[in-house]
């Protein structure tokens, strides 16, 4: 098993195997050690999730602020107008929990027309 623990020889492999039942037989409750162990785990997949996170949003983020500079020079847009449709928007992720279709902003835009 020594190579799956990326262990680079057998006595490497035994010395954590010893180290880690050496930890487990000092705790008074096992329960306590193996809460730890699986603590540590969880800790670190959830710390790897949200660098993940993190980055899809900043390239999210750029992505939509390009959006928003090509649909800005496009557009002529009064404030006023600009202000109700923020309005209509928080509204609407409200509403449906973010869960916006361009679908349905399409035949919302169509209709006002």
């Amino acid at each position: 098993m020594f190579p799956h623990d990326n262990c680079g020889s057998r006595s490497e492999y035994m010395e954590k195997a010893l180290l880690f039942y050496s930890s487990f037989l000092s705790e008074k409750d096992s329960s306590l050690f193996l809460s730890k162990a699986l603590s540590s785990t969880m800790r670190g997949m959830l710390t790897d999730t949200e660098n993940r996170m993190a980055t899809l949003l900043f390239k999210l983020t750029v992505e939509l602020a390009i959006l928003m500079h090509v649909v800005a020079s496009l557009s002529d847009v009064d404030d006023e107008t600009l202000r109700k449709l923020r309005g209509k928007c928080v509204e609407d992720a409200k509403r449906t929990n973010g869960a916006i279709s361009f679908e349905k902003i399409l035949r919302y835009q169509n209709r006002r027309e």
